[in-house]
Formats: C-alpha cells, sequence, structure tokens
C-alpha cells in the first residue's frame, strides 16, 4: 500500500490514499479472541485468527477505494480471502467500509511464511462516523436506545449522500 500510495503521488497529480494506520493484535488479543470464538488453545487456531494484522486506508472519494482494492489485488502475492463490502451494503448501525481479508507473504531469512490481514478501505466521511459511533457505542456502559440507534443510522446516511455528492463535485472540477 505504502508503494502504491508513493507511486501515485509522484506519477500524478493527484493521490487517492488520504492516510493509512496500521496496528498488528497484541498476544493477549489474539488469544482473547481464540477463546471467545471457542477454538482450541493451540498454534494452528492463531493462523484463524483474519485480522492478525490491520491495516485501515482513508480514502478521499468513493472511487478511490475500488481503485486502490483493485490495484492491491492486482498484485500477484496477495491473495484474497474474503470480501466484505459494508459501502454497498452497510451494517444495522450504518456502518460502511470495504473489508478485505487477504493472505500476503512474510519473507523470512530462511522461508516465507504467510500471514492473514484484514484491510479496511473507508473514505474520510466514513471514518468521521466510524470513529464517532465507536467511541458513543463501544465505549458506553449504557445500553443504547432504539431512537438513538435509528439516529445514528441516519447521520450514517446523510454521510453517504455527501461522499456522493462531493465525488460529483471532484469530477465537476476536474472537467473545468
Amino acid at each position: 500500500l505504502e508503494v502504491l500510495d508513493n507511486e501515485f503521488s509522484v506519477k500524478h497529480d493527484y493521490n487517492p490514499i488520504h492516510h493509512m494506520t496500521s496496528r498488528i493484535k497484541s498476544v493477549d488479543s489474539i488469544f482473547e479472541k481464540i477463546k471467545r470464538k471457542g477454538w482450541p488453545m493451540e498454534m494452528e487456531s492463531v493462523y484463524k485468527v483474519m485480522d492478525f494484522a490491520g491495516v485501515r486506508v482513508i480514502c478521499n472519494y468513493l472511487e478511490d477505494i475500488y481503485w486502490v482494492e483493485d490495484s492491491l489485488l492486482r498484485q500477484d502475492d496477495i491473495k484474497l480471502l474474503k470480501r466484505k463490502d459494508y459501502i454497498k451494503n452497510p451494517k444495522e448501525s450504518g456502518y460502511r467500509s470495504l473489508h478485505l481479508d487477504v493472505e500476503i507473504p512474510v519473507y523470512l531469512s530462511s522461508k516465507t511464511e504467510y500471514a492473514r490481514a484484514e484491510i479496511q478501505l473507508r473514505t474520510v466521511a466514513m471514518d468521521f462516523w466510524a470513529s464517532l459511533e465507536h467511541d458513543l457505542r463501544y465505549k458506553s456502559t449504557k445500553n443504547i436506545p432504539e431512537d438513538i440507534s435509528r439516529e445514528m443510522f441516519n447521520c450514517a446516511d446523510e454521510i453517504a449522500a455527501i461522499d456522493v455528492r462531493m465525488q460529483r463535485i471532484y469530477k465537476q472540477i476536474q472537467k473545468l
């Protein structure tokens, strides 16, 4: 992703990637997930964890998300394991993002291991909503009433409509 980001910055007047963040799941978090899933506490279960590593790619516009996905998956050493398009099919909460579970080679001195990673691609607007929604819903110890959940979903819809409008405005400006 960094190579794609750098290449596009050099070759074009525009870069579809606004910014990226990444993380490696802690050992405690991996074991907690294995336990929660009811898997046996053994090394094979560690390899089942799809989001061992995570990368969040924040793009400017909706079309950028699918351009980055296409560019990434054209690489012959990246294997797509699972694709979840929460942009075209939002979650009940209103959450939108494109999730790609991939397997990537990790080149060690004596061998190549394959690691699984989850790549989340979303726009700046989607990231704004997801960050606030996570703070409101998951960091709260209170049960969220249905009317507030519905209002949060409506906010997600409004933000999605703004994403579409901003994409259209960007294209109109490019034609000038």
